[in-house]
C-alpha cells in the first residue's frame, strides 16, 4: 500500500564556518529549523521509478542525481515527489525528501546513522531529526534544541547560488566572519552580486535587515511581512510566510 510522507523545508537561521577539514569539507556551527512548508513524498511498493509533480517540478531529476532516489538504497519501489518547496533557494527540499525516504526505510538516527546520512547531503542528517537544532561538523552532529514558535517571511528571488561556489568564494575571500548571523553571506554576494539588490529591496519594504538563508538565494525576515513584500512578487520573487515546526 502506498504511503505519503511529509518532507518539511529547512531554514538555516545562523551559520558560522569554523574550519576546513583536510579533505576540503567545511565545518559549520549552525542553527536550523523546519518549517510548515513541505514536499509530499509518496512511496508505492507496488510500483517502480520516480515521478516529480507539483509547482516546482521543473528541473528536478528522476535518476540517482535525486537524493530521495539515492536514499532508497537500491530498493525497487515507486516514488512520487510533489514539489511544494521552491528549489535552488537553499531551503533543503531535496535533502528533506531524502530524509523522509530514509525515515521510511528505518534509517537509524544515532551518531553513526547521522554520519552516514551526511554523506548523502550536508542537510540530510538535520532533516532526519527536524525541529530546531544546533548543527555542527559537516552537518552530521545534530543537537536538538527546544522548539520556538516563530513566523518568518521568505523571499526567494529568481536566482540560484551554487553552494560549492559560495564555499569556494569564502575560501578566496580569506575565510571572513560576517557581521551578521551568516558567514556565507559575503561569499554568496560575490558569486551572485544581484543578491544585494534584493537584500536592499527587502530591507526598504520591511524596515528590517534580511538574513541570507545558508548560501541563498533565499532571504528571510522574522515576522509576517507578506503584504509589505507583495510588490516583489511582480518582479519574479516567491513570497512565503512560514511557521517553524517541532520535530515530529
Amino acid at each position: 500500500m502506498a504511503i505519503v510522507l511529509l518532507a518539511p523545508a529547512k531554514l538555516t537561521l545562523s551559520l558560522r564556518i569554523t574550519g576546513v577539514r583536510d579533505d576540503g569539507f567545511h565545518l559549520i556551527d549552525a542553527e536550523m529549523v523546519t518549517l510548515d512548508l513541505h514536499d509530499l513524498v509518496t512511496v508505492d511498493p507496488d510500483s517502480d521509478g520516480a515521478v516529480i509533480t507539483g509547482r516546482y517540478a521543473d528541473g528536478v531529476p528522476t535518476d540517482d542525481r535525486n537524493l530521495a532516489v539515492r536514499a532508497l538504497g537500491g530498493r525497487t519501489v515507486g516514488l512520487t515527489i510533489d514539489k511544494r518547496i521552491p528549489h535552488g533557494g537553499g531551503l533543503g527540499g531535496g535533502s528533506s525528501d531524502a530524509a523522509a525516504v530514509m525515515r521510511w526505510t528505518g534509517h537509524p538516527t544515532d551518531d553513526a546513522g547521522l554520519a552516514d546520512a551526511a554523506t548523502l547531503g550536508a542537510d540530510v542528517a538535520f532533516s532526519l531529526i527536524g525541529g530546531r537544532a544546533r548543527v555542527r561538523g559537516i552537518g552530521e552532529i545534530v543537537e536538538p534544541l527546544p522548539h520556538l514558535d516563530r513566523i518568518v517571511t521568505l523571499v526567494i528571488p529568481p536566482l540560484q547560488v551554487s553552494t560549492p561556489a559560495a564555499y569556494r568564494a569564502w575560501d578566496e575571500l580569506g575565510a571572513p566572519t560576517a557581521p551578521g548571523p551568516n558567514d556565507l553571506e559575503p561569499a554568496a554576494l560575490r558569486v551572485e552580486p544581484d543578491l544585494a539588490r534584493w537584500r536592499d529591496k527587502i530591507g526598504d519594504a520591511t524596515g528590517r535587515t534580511p538574513v541570507l538563508a545558508g548560501s541563498g538565494a533565499t532571504w528571510f525576515v522574522h515576522g509576517e511581512h507578506s503584504n509589505a513584500l507583495a510588490a516583489l512578487g511582480n518582479e519574479g520573487a516567491e513570497i512565503i510566510a512560514a511557521r517553524t515546526t517541532p520535530a515530529s
